[in-house]
């Protein structure tokens, strides 16, 4: 798969999916604690509207702390810009080189596919990623992305049911593809998306198990 046209092709789908959206999706909150739909659509652009310079000052401006940084300017700039003007900055990007400062051109591709799907999931949206990009971003999880992004997977094995793909050990997880992607990146879902005698923890607001375990990314 060429990932770089595969990238282009996520922002410019999404910015369709965003061109749909009612008035009131856009204030709907999203699977990003604390963030609305809007705060996600404008943090999804702010690399390509934001010039190296600028981006540096708004680092030392959070003492360089990245995610005070990033949650601030997500604020600010969904505040500040229209849902067109942000669905435009996706869709006017789509060949933008930008890359996370790790990962590379993969990481790229993470950062649209699961941001998409903090929009989409909790609006209900029936938009499927196509299966060769969730495949390639599966294929790249490991016990160490997993706690770069504090997803809690011991004691699981997460069990794609549209793909070949399985990860880690213990009561299974059953899910499809994009949803597992989604736990993989600390995310929790609404009830119904998995199942499984592992599962429970991963729905937003279970109760946290025995061991203080409870969904990964409950804001």
């Amino acid at each position: 798969m060429d990932i770089t046209s595969a990238t282009a092709a996520e922002r410019t789908e999404l910015a369709e999916v965003l061109d749909g959206l009612s008035d009131g999706d856009w204030d709907v909150p999203s699977l990003c604690a604390g963030w609305r739909v809007r705060e996600v659509a404008a943090h999804m652009s702010f690399g390509f509207r934001t010039p190296l310079p600028r981006m540096l000052r708004e680092l030392a401006a959070a003492r360089g702390r990245l995610h005070r940084m990033t949650d601030s300017c997500a604020r600010r700039d969904a505040a500040a810009l229209t849902p067109a003007a942000l669905a435009a900055a996706l869709r006017d990007n789509a060949h933008h080189p930008w890359k996370p400062p790790v990962g590379g051109l993969v990481a790229a591709l993470g950062h649209d596919v699961v941001h998409g799907l903090d929009i989409t999931v909790p609006l209900g949206h029936r938009r499927r990623v196509p299966p060769e990009r969730v495949r390639l971003l599966l294929e790249n999880v490991t016990p160490r992305s997993a706690r770069f992004f504090g997803a809690q997977l011991e004691g699981v094995t997460l069990r794609a049911d549209d793909l070949d793909w399985t990860f880690g050990s213990g009561p299974p997880v059953h899910g499809a593809g994009q949803d597992l992607l989604l736990l993989a990146f600390g995310r929790t879902l609404p009830e119904g998306l998995l199942r499984g005698e592992g599962a429970r923890r991963f729905v937003r607001g279970a109760p946290r198990d025995a061991a203080g375990r409870g969904g990964p990314g409950d804001g």
